[in-house]
């Protein structure tokens, strides 16, 4: 008889312990299926900052995981087929152009920083030294290569007429007959040995290692700078996306702000409490 009520006994410990050992690995498998994977498309390989804002929110559950692309055309492909979460890496301006002209529904949901272009050149240390016939590469995506000429047109070197966004055919005047070429964004450090100046955006030339205090022509940032303004974008569809909006605010914060400035040097600035284009 005792023999049967010790067994009893030993035989509901077990089962009880097997219970809160189930509950337990529930429990444990529930919190793991809280954390939430997004994947943000970026170009360049520096990742400094968003490396920072992946810390605040793991502590959210969330985690981010940086996917790069090589060029500009890229990650709104991606970013639209699903194969990314957001992306960040293009300005309002160069996003609506991509709408347009692929049909896709994509839109901002905060703005990050302002980086404005620059021209470089290995063989001269002034605009003015940029003698007749000169080369000048610019970027061939329509809405970096509308800036950089507009940049050019600030810089005293051509005049455009009055287009929104202009290219090469919107040039009204080129005194020094300067050969302006279009090349792909990522390729205009590069050319800065076969040109006599290259106007280059903030990422590509941090990448390239050019230092800025060393560019002979730096875009103005005015309030007409504010289409200019890089943003955090995703598909129309998830725009009030909760996980997302954490991401956002995460980001727009005083600490990355000063992140921001001491990772890049003056290459790019806070863009979300920027007074200058309120």
């Amino acid at each position: 008889m005792k023999k049967n009520i010790i067994k009893k006994i030993v035989l509901l410990t077990l089962a009880t312990f097997s219970l809160f050992a189930l509950v337990g690995c529930g429990n444990s498998q529930a919190s793991s299926n809280k954390e939430k994977t997004v994947k943000i498309g970026v170009t360049g390989s520096d990742n400094r900052v968003w490396n920072a804002v992946a810390k605040k929110v793991k502590k959210e559950g969330i985690n981010i995981k940086i996917v790069e692309f090589s060029d500009y055309n890229q990650p709104n492909a991606a970013l639209s087929q699903g194969e990314i979460d957001l992306n960040s890496f293009q300005t309002l301006t160069f996003q609506n152009d991509w709408n347009k002209k692929h049909h896709t529904n994509i839109t901002s949901i905060g703005s990050t920083v302002i980086a404005p272009m620059a021209l470089f050149s290995k063989k001269v240390t002034s605009v003015s030294q940029i003698k007749e016939g000169d080369k000048i590469a610019v970027p061939n995506d329509a809405t970096n290569e509308g800036r950089a000429l507009q940049l050019l047109e600030s810089a005293g070197l051509i005049k455009l007429d009055s287009a929104k966004i202009p290219n090469l055919k919107d040039v009204t005047e080129n005194k020094l007959n300067l050969k302006i070429s279009a090349l792909d964004a990522a390729q205009t450090a590069k050319s800065l040995d076969d040109v006599a100046a290259s106007v280059v955006n903030s990422g590509v030339a941090s990448d390239a290692k050019l230092d800025l205090k060393k560019a002979i022509y730096r875009e103005k940032v005015t309030a007409k700078s504010k289409p200019y303004v890089n943003i955090i974008s995703a598909n129309a569809k998830d725009k009030n996306n909760k996980t997302y909006k954490k991401i956002v605010k995460a980001y727009q914060t005083e600490d990355i702000a000063k992140e921001i400035q001491k990772d890049y040097n003056g290459y790019e600035t806070a863009a979300w409490n920027y007074k200058v284009l309120n």
